[in-house]
């Protein structure tokens, strides 16, 4: 069976998707009945191009066609174009597209070949979810994922279970949602008990990761320390004096290491599609504090893992409760027990395979 994964945002919590993607993939048992090639763009500026190539399994195929995020009518007809003639040369047997613009693009591609190929695609997120656009174009992004589907048909294949119950009422679907490499995350775990709670999150500093009410939280809170693992345009929005910000760490290792000596995680994002660092977070047994939106509350179990808040007035009483190591140790088992439950990689690929094989 080949299958050929196309994907545009290789970024982020998508990188590190794909490069356990590429692992399980590609490792010698699963390879010899799957062929897998992972077609992406590089113009994301979080994008490494030597990264992905020393980090993503050899035994998968790698090719890099040029797509944008944004729409152009000339860039976007040339993707077409070139995924069209690699898609006739790969002649693959199922092709998976990843986020709204693969989704797109690749559905096109797929119309243009001499046979049509099992086409799946998974969101990651939906883009009419996005709160920094206007009502209009939300509306917008939903008719084109509403019509794509419509016009090109496939299955949605949803990496969270809110993401999976609005898949359904766009078209067929499938849920199988994102996991982590628990074994190699758990390699870097020591147990932590910092004198002065420690408060963490993990990405870019986006808009989308709200770094203004992260910078607001710990101004309430100067007797914590607060820590942003990553950097990002938005940094200047990072001001309180108990806030540290580590910047760009571009081994994976010493990421998972900062991530181990925070003693909550704190997910502050507006929106999201299921975010790989709280699992990480979760298997390194951190209890989670995140904001009550899509992706978060379909991991975070409330008062059980951590805790959900829609206003940060909530977080006075969460983080006294975290604050007593006995509490908090208590709440980072069951956040790492849910994650070898839900969320190992390797039992969600395997429902992957399966829906492929189906």
């Amino acid at each position: 069976m080949k299958v050929v994964h196309i994907i545009e945002a290789l970024g982020g919590g998508v990188h590190t998707y794909f490069r356990d993607l590429s692992t399980y993939f590609g490792s010698d048992e699963i390879k010899q009945n799957i062929e897998t090639t992972i077609i992406y763009s590089g113009n994301r500026k979080e994008i490494d191009r030597e990264k992905i190539k020393s980090e993503f399994s050899g035994n998968v195929n790698l090719l890099e066609i040029d797509m944008l995020r944004n729409f152009s009518f000339l860039r976007d007809l040339k993707s077409v174009i070139r995924l069209t003639k690699e898609l006739k040369k790969l002649n693959p047997d199922i092709i998976h597209l990843h986020s709204s613009k693969a989704g797109v693009l690749g559905r096109i591609a797929n119309f243009f070949l001499f046979k049509k190929k099992k086409l799946f695609y998974s969101p990651h997120g939906y883009s009419f979810l996005r709160t920094d656009i206007s009502k209009p174009i939300q509306k917008f992004y939903w008719l084109i994922e509403k019509s794509i589907q419509a016009l090109f048909g496939g299955i949605t294949v949803a990496c969270g279970d809110t993401e999976f119950e609005i898949a359904k009422k766009i078209g067929h679907s499938k849920l199988v949602r994102n996991g982590v490499d628990i074994d190699s995350i758990r390699q870097n775990f020591t147990e932590n008990k910092s004198n002065k709670l420690t408060i963490g999150i993990l990405g870019r500093i986006t808009y989308q990761k709200n770094p203004d009410i992260f910078n607001k939280i710990a101004l309430n809170f100067p007797d914590f320390n607060f820590v942003w693992i990553g950097d990002g345009e938005l940094n200047t929005l990072l001001t309180a004096p108990n806030i540290r910000i580590t910047g760009w760490l571009f081994d994976k290792e010493n990421v998972l290491k900062e991530l181990n000596r925070i003693d909550v995680y704190l997910q502050t994002s507006l929106w999201e599609g299921l975010p790989i660092a709280v699992l990480e977070a979760m298997a390194l047994e951190k209890p989670v504090i995140a904001s009550n939106v899509i992706g978060n509350k379909d991991i975070v179990l409330h008062n059980e893992t951590g805790f959900l808040f829609d206003d940060i007035s909530e977080l006075e009483l969460y983080f006294q409760i975290l604050n007593d190591f006995e509490n908090r140790d208590l709440f980072a088992k069951k956040a790492f027990e849910r994650c070898l439950e839900v969320f190992d990689k390797n039992k969600n690929f395997q429902e992957l395979t399966a829906i492929y094989k189906s």
